[in-house]
């Protein structure tokens, strides 16, 4: 299945409302169209207009296997590990990972004994995004399987609110950006 294809999904499985974070089941034969497939997820949207998310390990439902590579094994911590981590978790509206995103505001190690503690502040694009819940666990689930992790917090904040301004110019260049034209990712106007 490629992207913006029309499919039936080949058997149940539950999905997350986007923006709303509310988890959805889905019968097998509801028809769908992948809009993304970026880090450990896919987003769907249906014939009705409505966007989801289904997580990678249900890719079979799209009658794909998940295209997600084996991740090697590491056997050392390094903060460019976690750094690297950070990038493979998406945004599921804009395709876009979460740090050239501007999304992740402060990342701090600490070092605990033989083991480490990581403390993630994070924000979203908008305030009253559902997604929140998610896109932590997807940062905590990511972290704590790094090599000598022991603990990992998420924070998510508000304050300073996002701005598209805070996107990498990697990020500008992938959308396709002019930020000094006023633009809005329309995304963020919608809500």
């Amino acid at each position: 299945m490629t992207p913006r294809e029309s499919s039936e999904l080949k058997r149940d499985c539950v999905a997350i409302e986007i923006p709303s974070g509310r988890p959805r089941p889905l019968s097998s034969g509801t028809r769908v169209k992948v809009m993304q497939n970026l880090g450990d997820s896919y987003t769907l949207m249906t014939d009705l207009g409505q966007m989801l998310r289904i997580d990678a390990t249900d890719a079979d439902a799209l009658g794909v296997t998940s295209s997600q590579p084996a991740e090697p094994p590491v056997s050392e911590f390094s903060e460019n590990l976690v750094w690297d981590q950070l990038k493979t978790i998406y945004d599921p509206e804009i395709p876009v990972n979460v740090v050239d995103l501007g999304l992740v505001y402060s990342c701090d190690v600490t070092r605990v004994e033989d083991r480490y503690r990581i403390g993630v502040k994070m924000t979203l694009t908008a305030p009253g995004c559902g997604m929140a819940d998610v896109l932590r666990a997807d940062v905590e689930g990511k972290l704590a399987k790094l090599p000598q992790v022991k603990e990992v917090f998420v924070e998510v904040v508000f304050d300073p609110p996002w701005q598209p301004s805070r996107m990498s110019e990697a990020a500008k260049l992938q959308l396709g950006l002019d930020l000094g034209s006023g633009f809005e990712l329309p995304i963020y106007r919608q809500r």
